[in-house]
């Protein structure tokens, strides 16, 4: 089966996308390279697109809507699906970490999930007054093992600024042993954690925490927010965080660098 077959349009918006421009060409008995010349690109371009693997930009959905009479359908999904914020879009955040073949994190007030103590997870959910603690404490550290426990777990990068690693979260000895966790986790082959020292001043990371999953076919972010956050599929903006996170890495310290700082902060607690 291929992939434009495997296309749930159910699951989001982008998929939704994926699907319908399938769909419609199919309707109107159109070749891929037919609606390349709609919207100025390549049958490979079109098969990826109908595969979810890209996505059409605004121009695109215009002269889709434009040639197939629509009235701004495709425009109206592109739109949509770049602004609104999936209820669901944790669940499938989750779905995608455990599928990512690489992560790359930045945060820059608390340490990522997948590198959280059981400890500092419990201060964390704790002081974000949840509802019901020891299950989002579970839940958490199920998720965490899903994407770290594993042999196969992917290749992880994170970028932490330094307020995330002296800032006593949850108390002196709790956040010593969140450090020493750090430093087990980093000599992983598979894992890179770098810090970005206060004294670098200010980067593009300031602006909020994200990060970038690579899964096999596509890359996917999620962009955290206060009480909530946003899943972004579009192709054009996963590229530009993707130079985000290239940009806040030129800040950050080597990984020996960062290593001694870590060291030298959990002998401070």
């Amino acid at each position: 089966m291929s992939a434009a077959n495997e296309i749930d349009p159910a699951s989001s918006l982008y998929d939704w996308l994926a699907y319908d421009l399938r769909f419609y060409r199919q309707k109107r008995g159109l070749t891929g390279t037919q609606v390349g010349e709609i919207i100025n690109c390549v049958r490979s371009h079109v098969a990826n697109l109908e595969a979810g693997r890209a996505c059409i930009d605004m121009k695109q959905a215009k002269a889709l809507d434009e040639a197939w009479d629509t009235g701004g359908h495709f425009e109206r999904l592109l739109f949509f699906a770049r602004s609104l914020h999936n209820p669901d879009w944790f669940r499938q955040s989750v779905e995608y970490e455990v599928r990512a073949r690489i992560l790359r994190i930045y945060q820059g007030q608390t340490i990522p999930v997948p590198l959280q103590s059981e400890d500092y997870a419990r201060a964390v959910l704790s002081m974000a007054r949840v509802a019901d603690l020891d299950k989002a404490l579970m839940d958490r550290m199920v998720r965490q093992e899903l994407i770290i426990g594993r042999e196969d777990h992917p290749l992880i990068m994170v970028l932490l600024d330094q307020d995330a690693l002296d800032r006593p979260t949850g108390g002196a000895h709790v956040m010593k042993a969140q450090l020493r966790r750090l430093l087990e986790l980093g000599e992983r082959p598979s894992v890179s954690i770098r810090v970005i020292a206060r004294s670098a001043g200010w980067h593009f990371g300031l602006n909020g925490p994200f990060q970038i999953m690579s899964l096999e076919r596509k890359d996917v972010a999620y962009i955290g927010a206060f009480r909530g956050g946003r899943l972004a599929q579009d192709a054009s903006e996963v590229r530009e965080m993707a130079v985000d996170f290239e940009l806040i890495g030129a800040k950050a310290s080597s990984e020996g660098e960062s290593r001694a700082l870590i060291k030298q902060l959990m002998e401070g607690f």
